[in-house]
């Protein structure tokens, strides 16, 4: 029987193992699944640290949009760890000013004990407008905030403000590389993942259909066998 392939699955803003679930049981057949535990870091660098210390010398690494960033880090500190990598609904360049605001105004919230404000704010932002009365997806995504929590939620945020620009970052990458994205996501839009996709050389572009910022989440099944593909192409 073939090895299988030790596979990071790195989270973002609020995010958790849920988030992933449908991935590591479709991949179970070729893939070790581990993912990060982003709820003690406050720094981009010590997300990347986390993950190495968790990984063996050589994996491949799949984030999800603060996945995504933390992902190019560890792309720009150590790259001889990773051997294929999935950029999912995230972007390389930093915030724009109105979404610097954005955070801004949930950490404010957050901070004035209006933690649960937070999410229902989000969540027409993380999935598309006609699944928000889809009560199984709405609770999946409630529910990983709520596990998350309020602390973590803040060092979260400080990770993502504070982190690099890696547009310069992405013409060194030289490992298979899926970028992949729903088409109506309205926090890392199509634009910012074909201009990624066109910087690394060996990139591929997937674009899921009726799909907006969770796309692991959302639409688990077309995001699974693309990764399935990357897996073993």
């Amino acid at each position: 029987m073939t090895e299988k392939i030790p596979l990071a699955l790195l989270p973002g803003l609020l995010c958790d193992g849920a988030l992933w679930g449908h991935q590591i049981e479709g991949l179970s057949d070729i893939a070790d699944c581990w993912v990060a535990d982003f709820t003690t870091q406050d720094s981009s660098a010590a997300m990347v640290e986390h993950v190495l210390d968790a990984m063996p010398p050589r994996f491949a690494l799949a984030g999800l949009s603060m996945g995504g960033y933390v992902a190019l880090e560890l792309m720009a500190r150590a790259p001889e760890r990773v051997e294929r990598l999935a950029l999912i609904d995230t972007r390389a360049q930093g915030d724009s000013e109105e979404a610097t605001a954005r955070r801004r105004g949930l950490i404010q919230l957050a901070r004035k004990g209006q933690f649960k404000g937070v999410t229902p704010r989000l969540l027409p932002l993380f999935i598309l407008e006609s699944r928000m009365d889809d009560e199984a997806l709405t609770a999946a995504v409630m529910g990983m905030a709520a596990r998350v929590g309020r602390e973590a939620f803040l060092s979260q945020q400080h990770a993502i403000m504070t982190r690099r620009d890696h547009r310069e970052t992405l013409p060194g990458i030289t490992v298979p590389t899926l970028v992949l994205c729903g088409r109506q996501d309205a926090l890392t839009p199509l634009a910012d993942h074909e201009a990624m996709a066109a910087a690394i050389s060996d990139a591929e572009l997937v674009v899921v259909e009726d799909c907006g910022h969770l796309a692991p989440l959302e639409r688990p099944e077309p995001v699974t066998a693309a990764m399935r593909r990357w897996l073993l192409g």
